[in-house]
């Protein structure tokens, strides 16, 4: 498996943009889909943004469609989300998730899908 550690959350007001990153060391990054899950207190764990293994696919929530934006970068072994335009509702711990797979081309929108998954960390907007 490959090991992942979140950072840059942090407290923003609203409106505001933070950019998170996600490094992963071990196995062969670039064999990994990757994503972005958040976890709201009281909520499921959802899929925010995921990412094929060459980073030429990407699914967006609905709720964050053209403000957060994923990429990654396969020379680093890092994955990143933007974040812009912030509201409250974005409040939640941010979790990184890899999946090992064959395929370049999959993206995969459910935990359950997941092998590796980072500790996370907390994103705070005020309003």
């Amino acid at each position: 498996q490959v090991q992942l550690v979140e950072s840059g959350g942090g407290l923003v007001q609203a409106g505001g943009s933070l950019r998170l990153s996600c490094a992963a060391s071990g196995r062969a990054f670039s064999n990994y889909a990757m994503g972005w899950f958040r976890q709201a207190p009281g909520k499921e764990r959802e899929a925010v943004a995921t990412i094929n293994r060459s980073g030429g696919r990407a699914y967006y929530a609905d709720s964050v469609k053209g403000r957060f934006t994923i990429s990654r970068d396969n020379a680093k072994n890092t994955v990143y989300l933007q974040m812009i335009s912030l509201n409250p509702e974005d409040t939640a711990v941010y979790f990184c998730a890899g999946k090992f797979t064959a395929y370049s081309s999959d993206l995969y929108t459910l935990p359950s899908s997941y092998d590796s998954w980072g500790p996370g960390t907390q994103v705070t907007v005020s309003s």
